[in-house]
């Protein structure tokens, strides 16, 4: 009989992402409210920094959770992997707050920093991993 395979830090990592998604989702909504747009962005730079923010985080998350799932394969309870898929959360949390400008633009570069950087540590891991 074939045990069922979990993967614990993916899952936990995919629900961490669907949260942020749902977080950004909502801030956009509550910019297009305040701002009286109704569809697409307005011209209203408020609603384009949260829907860049959004989409911002939907151009990244896809690749890494890929990266992190085929990881957990090669090396189950990793828990490098799992920091990794934390601090990547992190990074994205700071990218959709430092979109919206002002004070808080160093911490849309920090979280820009923690997106390429984990993107690309995974990478250069999953590499070294399929050629060992």
């Amino acid at each position: 009989m074939t045990l069922p395979i979990t993967l614990p830090i993916t899952l936990g990592a995919v629900a961490a992402a669907a949260l942020i998604n749902i977080w950004l989702s909502i801030r956009c909504g509550q910019a297009r409210t305040s701002e009286k747009v109704s569809v697409g962005d307005g011209g209203n730079d408020k609603v384009i920094r949260r829907m860049r923010a959004h989409a911002n985080f939907n151009e990244n998350a896809p690749i890494v959770l890929v990266l992190i799932a085929a990881l957990e394969f090669a090396h189950p309870g990793s828990t490098a992997l799992a920091a990794v898929a934390g601090v990547f959360m992190a990074g994205r949390v700071a990218h959709g707050i430092g979109m919206d400008g002002g004070s808080f633009g160093i911490v849309r570069m920090i979280g820009t920093l923690i997106t390429l950087i984990t993107q690309l540590g995974l990478a250069i891991w999953a590499i070294m991993s399929a050629m060992a």
